[in-house]
Parts: structure tokens; sequence; C-alpha cells
């Protein structure tokens, strides 16, 4: 068995603090074997840096995937070529820099990890995530990795279940991402695959979904 850990949307410097300065801890607590973090919003909120990512990488974070933020800072265009555990969506087009899955060896066997992003009530529009999550799940299986995990980075629930549903029995998880609420709806799904709606954030608790509470508010 292995044990992972996922942890939604990492939100400022609050949620960047928290994971760098607690990660080891966890994993020591928990006995984790691999960690995901999405790191979409770790810049000051909009994106990612070369730097947070480093930051993420050292503190234990085995992959990092990311979103719809995730060109907000233009540093990390130079570096996702140099990185391959730091994932953009897989549904981009092929031109796009980075890449949106990557298999890691671990004590415990290979894992794969398949970053995709929804297309309802969610900018900008990328390309059917279900065909290009099912491919490289199924290259990945072909290659003999047994633990796949799949980041959907989503706005619309019914999209998130129903991705899931096609995902069932493909992949052994769906996590979603983007909402910043932790769903409760976590199950298994017949064919196996367990599924989450959304991992909800890492940030400042006394907030509108990371954000300052007077100027969300305000807007």
């Amino acid at each position: 068995m292995i044990r992972i850990l996922f942890l939604g949307d990492v939100v400022g410097e609050p949620g960047r603090k928290a994971v760098i300065n607690r990660l080891a801890g966890l994993r020591e607590e928990e006995d984790i074997d691999f960690i995901v973090v999405n790191g979409e919003n770790s810049a000051g909120g909009r994106g990612i840096t070369p730097k947070i990512a480093i930051d993420l990488l050292r503190a234990g974070a085995a992959v990092i995937t990311t979103g719809d933020h995730v060109w907000d800072q233009r540093e990390i265009q130079d570096y996702f070529p140099t990185e391959p555990r730091l994932l953009r969506p897989i549904n981009y087009p092929e031109s796009a820099v980075g890449q949106g899955s990557v298999v890691l060896e671990t004590a415990k066997g290979k894992v794969g990890v398949i970053n995709a992003q929804g297309r309802i009530f969610i900018n900008p529009p990328l390309e059917d995530p279900f065909p290009a999550a099912e491919e490289a799940a199924a290259a990945m299986r072909a290659e003999g990795v047994q633990v796949i995990l799949i980041d959907f980075h989503a706005e619309a629930t019914s999209e998130k279940i129903a991705f899931g549903r096609a995902m069932d029995g493909k992949v052994s998880a769906v996590v979603g991402t983007h909402t910043h609420v932790q769903t409760a709806d976590e199950q298994i799904f017949p064919g196996g695959t367990a599924y989450l709606t959304d991992a909800g954030m890492c940030g400042p608790a006394e907030s509108v979904l990371g954000r300052e509470i007077d100027s969300v508010v305000w807007r």
C-alpha cells in the first residue's frame, strides 16, 4: 500500500508558509509516501514562481500541479522545461511549454500524476480534458504504472463528477481543485477509483477563498 497526501490550492504567503513548515512533520506523523500539491495560487494568490516551486519541492512535494492561473507569473514559462515535476493542465495545446503528466519512481513502485483543467465557467478555454487524460492514463498503464492520480482543476461540480465517472477504473484517484472549498462527497466509484469533488485550499481561514475579506466584499 502507498499513502498519498494531496493538498488543494496553496493560496499566497499564508498557504505557502503553512505547507512548507508543516509538510515534513505531516509526512512523518501520517507515514506518507508521496505528496502532490496544487501550487497555482501560491504567488500572491495568482500563479507560481520558480522560487516558490523550488521551495515546495524542497519541503517535500513530489509533484506540483496548477490550473487556470498557471501563466500569471511570466517567469514561470522559462522554468517549466527545466522541472518535469511541475505540471500544467494536460489539455493545453502540445505547443505549450511544460507537460501535463509525469511518472516518478518511489520505493513502492511507479506513481503517475496527471493535471487536467475543465472547460465549464473557467478560462482560458482549453481542449477537451476527457480524451487527453484518458490517453495519458492509458500510456501510464501500458508502462506498468499501477497508481495514477489526477488533479482535475475545474469550476463546475457537474463537470468534475462526470470526469470522475469517465475515469472510473482507469486511474486510482480523481481529486478536484479550483473552488477552494473542501467538499464532503469522498467516495469510491464502482470501478475502484477514489473521488473527491474538491480538496479545498491551503490558506488563511479568515478570508474569502484565501483573499482579503474587505476587498472581496467591496467588489
